[in-house]
């Protein structure tokens, strides 16, 4: 059956629970890793135009495209200076209607990111803000304090940035003297909106619909737990055992705080005014799947990332309790839980599921970390993962690239790193430069089908030569090749909108389960596991005769 642009926008939303989003595999582009069209050595939207047909082979129902719109880049795009405008290193917005009506075409819906938390320090407010006095309503719409001290000369609270450093930057005044500090999450360069200020708020609505009346199908939605900080701003001292959050959310006075669900409240009744089941995905790290499911009542947003999941370590009974528990709590709030492995800032899957060594997020990986992955093994547990991870029901999102089984760049040059991470921290953090690398299209062709003149941003290892989509298109062994019958088979049998049985008898070390009439088996043990009877439609890896080696994962059809 062919999809047409006007089945994307039927006057009629879908009936309750039958929505797109619910079910949808998601497929992630990094647009200035993807493909670049004008061989400056960054990909573009032209260079995402120019692949839509290799994404509708590959069978995904949706892209997500990380931010476009106009920005310094000092955080790789995560800093806007121009929310409704296409930066020019990525094209104009008529090239992003061309590759939207493309995707249309195709059947591919369209999610853009927006970073609603801060915007870049060359956005025009926050110029004007810097031009402005103390108290005036154009430092209002961002969060200036005047410092401590008897000058003022220490920062207002003891925060400690996410990508390292101090959470607060001096101004200098207009008339050349010490004056009041600014709040950032992140990057100095990034100053975060105050969300108390409805001016804030209309300026995003307005933001929302300028996209939505382009046909966008949704939005990704950055930082999602953050906008809202505890009031007072109250010193605030990470747990060091807290991983990604820093300790619990109702702690931590800048993540989680109740205030910013009213923000997506807001912003669903924007979506709500437009046909299609437009969807909002928050990125939201908070401590237990629990608290994430607030976030997807039935009035604030569609999806948030299951990153739960995401740091599950490859041990069965773990993963066994965080699909329990996600499908438990996402299904006591009305929405379906997401499932995701890799994106653009945690190491790539095919490397983290075979590091022997902590490794938290946003810390990657280099030449002088330790623990570093078996290359073999972690391809075989990420086909083995992915494979568990597309028969469960709900939402799954792919990154860029895993379908060719990319493995995390390790040994980037220090003076090639580029990640705001790497300089805060003054090398101790690698950041996540390493799973942005350029991924390849053509084996023989200059930065392997990146471009045509050999250019990239980051620089691309040898392997990728036997990585590269043309190579494996037509390998019944390649990764794309697995990745493509999964999505296939999963469409087919509907298992994104199933229901999972738990099947046992197959050991501690093994997840078994039934979708359908699908029987799911990953064995991650040491011993092969015995396979019940039926037809083997796909396996992540080669059988053991009627046996399931370790680090595989096997698609059974009920006998």
């Amino acid at each position: 059956m062919t999809f047409t642009q006007e089945d994307a926008r039927s006057d009629l939303a879908s009936a309750p629970g039958a929505e797109w989003w619910r079910t949808a595999v998601i497929y992630q582009i990094y647009p200035r890793s993807f493909a670049d069209a004008s061989g400056d050595g960054l990909g573009d939207l032209p260079g995402v135009t120019a692949h839509l047909d290799d994404l509708h082979d590959l069978g995904v129902d949706a892209i997500w495209l990380s931010p476009f719109q106009r920005s310094p880049q000092k955080d790789a795009g995560y800093d806007v200076a121009d929310y409704r405008d296409v930066d020019p290193i990525f094209g104009t917005l008529a090239d992003f209607d061309a590759m939207l009506a493309g995707a249309h075409e195709r059947g591919i819906r369209v999610i853009v990111d927006l970073v609603p938390n801060h915007s870049s320090d060359q956005h025009v407010w926050f110029q004007e803000a810097l031009k402005a006095a103390p108290g005036s309503p154009e430092r209002a719409r961002y969060i200036f304090r005047e410092g401590k001290g008897e000058n003022g000369d220490l920062p207002p609270n003891n925060w400690e940035s996410v990508f390292g450093g101090g959470m607060w930057k001096r101004v200098t005044e207009a008339d050349g003297t010490p004056g009041q500090w600014y709040l950032h999450i992140f990057d100095e360069s990034q100053p975060d909106f105050d969300w108390t200020n409805d001016e804030v708020r209309a300026e995003f609505r307005d933001i929302l619909r300028f996209w939505l009346d382009r046909g966008v199908d949704g939005f990704r939605v950055d930082v999602a737990h953050g906008l809202i900080k505890a009031e007072g701003l109250p010193d605030f001292t990470p747990d060091p055992e807290g991983g990604s959050m820093g300790g619990d959310a109702a702690e931590v006075p800048y993540w989680g705080q109740p205030g910013v669900h009213d923000v997506w409240r807001d912003w669903h009744e924007v979506l709500a005014e437009y046909d299609g089941d437009r969807a909002l995905c928050a990125e939201a790290w908070l401590p237990t799947v629990k608290q994430t499911a607030l976030w997807v009542r039935p009035d604030e947003m569609h999806q948030a990332f299951n990153f739960h999941y995401l740091e599950t370590k490859w041990d069965a009974a773990a993963l066994r309790d965080v699909v329990t528990e996600s499908i438990a709590e996402y299904t006591a709030v009305g929405a379906p839980s997401t499932w995701v492995l890799s994106n653009h800032d945690v190491v790539r899957h095919a490397s983290r599921l075979a590091l022997t060594a902590e490794n938290p997020q946003g810390a990657g990986i280099g030449p002088k970390s330790p623990g570093k992955p078996d290359p073999v093994k972690g391809l075989r547990r990420a086909r083995a993962a992915t494979s568990l991870m597309l028969a469960l029901p709900g939402s799954s999102y792919l990154y860029q690239g895993e379908e060719l089984g990319l493995p995390e760049v390790i040994d980037l040059p220090d003076d090639a790193r580029q990640d705001p991470t790497w300089f805060r921290t003054n090398g101790e953090r690698y950041g996540r430069d390493g799973c942005r690398v350029p991924i390849p299209w053509t084996a023989d062709a200059p930065a392997y089908g990146f471009n045509t003149t050999g250019e990239a941003w980051l620089p691309q290892p040898a392997e990728w030569a036997e990585l590269a989509h043309d190579v494996q298109v037509d390998d019944p062994s390649s990764t794309l090749t697995l990745y493509r019958a999964l999505l296939a088979e999963r469409r087919a049998r509907g298992l994104g909108a199933g229901d999972i049985e738990w099947l046992d008898g197959y050991g501690d070390d093994v997840v078994a389960l039934r979708n359908g009439t699908l029987t799911v088996i990953a064995n991650l043990g040491d011993a092969p596991v015995e396979l019940p009877a039926g037809e083997v439609l796909i396996a992540s890896g080669p059988l053991d005769g009627e046996r399931l080696p370790t680090d595989t994962t096997v698609w059974i059809a009920a006998a």
